[in-house]
């Protein structure tokens, strides 16, 4: 008797990712995927970093909700091209709905693409979308915590924005277990950069790294 064997789910996502990957460099594209809980800050931090640089890099957005085109629309009024993809109830995006969602946006060579994905901090860590980099968004009201109880995911990301910093006395935020437990997982590769998007404490120092980032990338023969 003959048993068939469904192709991993995983072995299928990594073959999109690649095809992402190879599309990205004929492109010259640069992908973020921005991971975090519901409510950390993604869309702050796309929004912050789209009005720092819409001026100076062709920029478009793939956001990523469970339901509803509300980020979207927020997203939309700051003048650049965005896409919304509903999952219907998975917590997670994956590389062939973001293949399809670059193919859509018809987008211009050398481009910055910032990919929303689902508030989860387990399920998209595993998830390769052919990104060029992971960007995770931690906030102070979701606890110093987070680094022990969801290392996957501090460990998969190339940067850590830690939101809210302006309520870490009112939370009672221990900033230095927080930090311990960061380096723990990352080690001399960690990238934290602590902001508040409400009164922009820390972001001339978000801002300036990714300014340097981009130019290094797209400047680059």
């Amino acid at each position: 008797m003959e048993i068939k064997v469904i192709k991993d789910i995983l072995q299928r996502n990594e073959f999109s990712a690649d095809n992402i990957r190879k599309l990205a460099k004929e492109n010259k594209w640069f992908l973020i995927n921005v991971m975090g809980s519901p409510g950390a800050g993604k869309t702050s931090f796309i929004k912050a970093m789209i009005n720092t640089f819409k001026d100076r890099f062709n920029l478009a957005v793939i956001e990523g909700d469970v339901a509803s085109t509300i980020d979207a629309e927020e997203i939309s009024k700051l003048g650049v091209e965005v896409l919304q993809i509903n999952t219907g109830g998975a917590c997670h995006l994956v590389a062939d709905s973001i293949n399809e969602a670059l193919l859509s946006l018809n987008l211009k060579k050398a481009t910055v693409v910032f990919i929303e994905n689902i508030g989860n901090l387990i399920c998209p860590s595993s998830f390769d979308l052919g990104e060029n980099m992971r960007v995770v968004v931690s906030s102070v009201a979701e606890g110093d915590d987070k680094p022990y109880k969801y290392p996957i995911m501090f460990e998969s990301s190339d940067v850590v924005v830690l939101s809210k910093i302006d309520v870490v006395e009112i939370i009672g935020f221990d900033m230095e277990k927080y930090i311990k437990g960061l380096k723990a997982i990352k080690g001399d590769n960690l990238k934290l950069f602590g902001v508040s998007f409400k009164t922009l404490e820390g972001l001339t120092e978000l801002e300036s790294y990714f300014s340097e980032l981009f130019n290094s990338y797209f400047n680059r023969k």
